[in-house]
């Protein structure tokens, strides 16, 4: 069974999904980072593949990815740091990307390489959805990995409903139309798209991102979906603290008290 399904029905609410960028703050972070995660009962994670252009994201993560280019990250690189990562982790992991290095990687072998180190999804902010469909989907479905499609405060009904239809795994749920960043609370407004999501009653479960920073975000996501997404919050730490287990367990007692 993909792992990503077997967390979803095994721990309906409550699951807390960290991204961090690879190669950041140093280039060979990535694997302390994802055992330090998951030593620390994160449930998925979400690794980051740095890229010079991305557009979804705030400054927080523009500047790790930056850092991470100029440290050396590639992707190539990073499948190679990940090539026995399932013999010490089992957590799903999710790789999350723009298109622009995955085509120049090839998204055939992209997929291939994925599927061949044990990653359960993938999340690809600026792909368009039609395009997935027709082109995108096949190679995805012959590799076994989730497609992780975003919907945003101004996804239309019909669309969200499209995607729930094709795509596995779980949505993403942009808690708002801006890019990346830490929130102190969420408002209204975003508690009413919170809730008129719910309200369509989709197949697939949903984790909520973008914001997340504080006991008051991650319940609210919680409140509301299967889960929440930490990305900002966790790079911030992992800038400023000492260890990268230093950041973990900072991270885990500012969300969790």
């Amino acid at each position: 069974m993909n792992r990503i399904k077997a967390l979803f029905d095994s721990k309906k609410q409550n699951i807390l999904s960290v991204y961090f960028t690879a190669g950041f703050p140093n280039l060979n972070d990535t694997l302390p980072i994802i055992r330090s995660l998951e030593q620390s009962g994160i449930d998925l994670i979400e690794i980051g593949i740095p890229f010079s252009d991305p557009m979804a994201d705030g400054p927080v993560i523009q500047h790790s990815s930056s850092v991470a280019l100029n440290n050396g990250m590639t992707l190539k690189l990073l499948f190679s740091q990940l090539q026995h990562i399932r013999n010490e982790v089992s957590i799903p992991l999710v790789m999350m990307s723009y298109l622009n290095p995955v085509m120049q990687y090839g998204f055939d072998r992209f997929c291939e390489d994925c599927r061949h180190i044990g990653i359960d999804g993938i999340i690809l902010p600026d792909l368009p959805f039609n395009d997935y469909l027709k082109t995108y989907k096949p190679v995805s479905d012959k590799y076994a990995l989730d497609m992780i499609m975003l919907i945003t405060p101004e996804t239309s009904e019909e669309r969200i409903r499209l995607i729930d239809t094709h795509t596995n795994g779980f949505i993403y749920m942009v808690s708002s139309a801006s890019t990346t960043g830490a929130q102190e609370l969420f408002d209204e407004q975003k508690q009413r798209y919170f809730q008129r999501i719910n309200a369509m009653h989709l197949r697939n479960p949903r984790l909520i991102g973008f914001g997340i920073s504080n006991q008051t975000t991650l319940h609210s996501a919680w409140e509301h979906a299967s889960g929440a997404i930490v990305g900002s919050k966790f790079i911030t730490l992992l800038k400023n603290g000492p260890t990268i287990e230093a950041a973990v367990e900072r991270l885990l007692a500012d969300l969790e008290g």
